[in-house]
């Protein structure tokens, strides 16, 4: 039975602004409505391997070993500051284009997997996460698990679809002026680098 304080729960966790969330306004923002939701799929499915690791327990060696939780966080650093360094490199050059090829829309999605992917502290919540809500006298918790997991992933989906379309509806108005769209791609630039540096200086808990 799934309860209403994890969907309550879940639905907070995922309304907080994160690299996810930055990732999708961003996109909507400068690329448009259809690239946003693109940018939720990709962002949602890059929860599957954290999610998947937090089930069958591959979560403890990230938790327990240093040197693989190291290994994959400053991944996700260089990756993040990968990311800032392109958009604040492309200020002003995200043009509002009314074709967009579905390898381009591939690889928006793509960005968006990694960023999950390669954020370790995401396999730690769900670890830490998901148990809260599993009854202690069920035998086998992985059905319950999978269905808890599978359910916080499609509220990712439907939010952040939500952030990416409301920022797409403001693009026009925002995109017409060349000063304000380079001082917004800087922003979303120096956000993703602050949050690779955040991401820098976690420690596992």
């Amino acid at each position: 039975m799934i309860s209403m304080e994890f969907l309550i729960t879940s639905l907070v966790v995922v309304l907080i602004p994160g690299t996810g969330v930055l990732y999708t306004i961003s996109t909507g923002l400068f690329v448009g409505s259809r690239a946003s939701i693109w940018a939720s799929m990709g962002c949602t499915v890059g929860i599957v391997p954290s999610m998947i690791a937090s089930i069958t327990g591959l979560a403890i060696l990230i938790h327990t070993s240093a040197i693989a939780f190291q290994f994959i966080k400053y991944l996700g650093v260089i990756y993040l500051l990968y990311m800032a360094w392109s958009m604040w490199k492309n200020s002003g050059g995200l043009a509002v284009k009314k074709e967009q090829s579905s390898h381009t829309m591939m690889g928006i999605a793509v960005r968006g997997c990694l960023i999950n992917v390669l954020n370790p502290k995401l396999t730690l919540f769900f670890m830490a996460f998901l148990p809260q809500f599993i009854p202690s006298s069920l035998i086998n918790p992985t059905p319950m698990m999978l269905a808890l997991g599978s359910i916080f992933m499609a509220m990712t989906f439907v939010v952040f679809v939500g952030y990416g379309l409301l920022s797409a509806t403001v693009r026009d108005y925002v995109l017409n002026s060349e000063r304000v769209t380079t001082m917004l791609q800087r922003a979303f630039a120096g956000s993703f680098a602050l949050l690779g540096l955040k991401l820098a200086l976690s420690e596992r808990q």
